[in-house]
């Protein structure tokens, strides 16, 4: 049995950027755009709601709220019901996965309430409440210490995401999803574990930390190679050496048999042998079992780090086509997402033409010298009093200029154009250039 997954995280405003990931206005880098087409809405908006975004304002605007809601309160938990890939792979090919997606409905309106589930969305994953809730709120000590003067109110609806993720409703969510969940198979994570939840950053930080990881173990295995080749070549020296040494022990041998064979018919036939072997044990014998020695231990180093080699290279080989599959795996979604890019931009230029318009002139504006803030003025229409250089492509030259009025005018065939003390900026490049070079041409004749 594998475990459910229930991952509730506080959204800030509207969320409009979640709601653009949730219903694909936006291609996410890690989504398939061959399956978007798979994504289903499983709520009901109510009239005249188009979107997520617009149901969690509706939902805001019909709950009753007394309060006024701040610029940085939560206004929607997004939450995530799923299981590992596998498990949810099983409940669609079983023919659950619509009964499901109505268990998972059912527990969200069960536990939040049905008005405040204002999202579902078949990604097998993403919904989204509002937090409202009817329970009294919390009185801060001071406020306990004033006593009341007046009747209790009734409780109010009011806005507020900290009740709803209190540690001891967040145990509870996952006690009850799991129950619900039980009938697919899925059972509670374990009470107190310590994992957490990654988040899509950081899972791609990982993959940029495995890439990492994969060149370090290659420069190591590099090293273990070159180790490896020292270890041989010492021990192909020492082989050398043991033949050698063999080659002349046997040697010494023949020579020592040959003088007790002289000496054998007298007494110190005896003696002579034994000093002989004894000088060929010195000679040959420790040295010979040395050397056979440190050949066996460097045969075993060797057979050590090729068996390493060998595992760095598996381990190697593993990260690295991991590595290029997701690799190319996003290389293809980016380049996916800057092909719908370009298709909507396209689209814009069609049916906005000024859109272009406007970019060619903030183009030239930041050209000429003008810093963004006061583009930005340019754009909307507003005079600008500039002191400054100004640089003139055509020219290849800049002029130093103390506070003329800039402005973009719009003339009838809505084409813009910039002008410096209400003459097109061309036209007063073309007199401050040409004035420039009379003055020049005048000091040169007066020499």
């Amino acid at each position: 049995m594998e475990y459910a997954v229930l991952h509730l995280e506080k959204a800030k405003g509207a969320d409009s950027g979640m709601s653009a990931h949730i219903e694909r206005t936006i291609q996410p880098k890690n989504a398939d755009p061959k399956r978007t087409h798979l994504n289903r809405e499983l709520i009901k908006f109510p009239d005249g709601v188009r979107n997520r975004t617009a149901a969690i304002q509706h939902r805001l605007n019909t709950a009753g709220l007394k309060r006024k809601i701040g610029k940085n309160q939560v206004q929607a938990i997004r939450i995530v019901l799923t299981g590992t890939h596998v498990d949810m792979d099983q409940i669609e090919q079983t023919g659950r996965l619509d009964e499901w997606c109505k268990d998972n409905i059912d527990w969200l309106r069960k536990t939040y309430g049905a008005d405040n589930v204002v999202s579902a969305v078949l990604h097998m994953d993403h919904a989204t409440i509002v937090p409202v809730v009817q329970t009294e709120r919390k009185k801060q000590k001071k406020e306990q210490t004033v006593k009341k003067k007046y009747g209790t109110k009734a409780t109010a609806p009011r806005l507020c995401a900290d009740e709803v993720m209190s540690r001891a409703n967040l145990i509870r969510y996952q006690d009850t999803y799991a129950e619900q969940m039980a009938a697919y198979g899925l059972q509670r994570g374990i009470k107190g574990s310590e994992a957490q939840h990654i988040s899509t950053h950081e899972y791609y930080r990982s993959l940029i930390a495995q890439g990492e990881d994969l060149q370090a173990n290659i420069t190591h295995l590099l090293q273990e190679q070159k180790k490896a080749r020292e270890l041989i070549a010492k021990a192909e020296l020492a082989k050398k050496d043991l033949a050698r040494i063999r080659a002349e022990a046997k040697t010494e041998e023949l020579m020592s048999s040959t003088l007790v064979a002289c000496l054998s018919k007298n007494s110190a036939t005896k003696t002579a042998t034994t000093a002989l072997n004894g000088l060929n044990s010195l000679l040959g014998g420790n040295k010979v079992s040395r050397l056979e020695k440190e050949n066996a231990q460097l045969h075993r180093e060797v057979e050590d780090l090729n068996g390493q080699i060998e595992r760095l290279h598996t381990d190697m080989q593993k990260m690295k086509d991991n590595y290029v599959r997701e690799f190319n795996r996003l290389n293809e979604q980016h380049l996916q997402e800057v092909s719908n890019l370009k298709h909507i931009l396209d689209k814009a230029y069609k049916w906005f033409p000024s859109i272009k318009r406007f970019l060619n002139m903030e183009h030239e504006c930041l050209e000429y010298g003008f810093n963004m803030e006061q583009t930005d003025k340019l754009l909307y229409g507003h005079a600008v009093n500039y002191s400054g250089w100004l640089h003139s492509n055509e020219y290849r030259s800049n002029a130093l200029v103390d506070n003329v009025t800039a402005q973009v005018i719009k003339d009838e065939k809505r084409n813009l154009s910039l002008h410096i003390n209400q003459t097109s900026i061309a036209q007063w490049f073309k007199e401050q250039f040409r004035i420039g070079q009379s003055e020049t041409q005048k000091r040169g004749f007066r020499r």
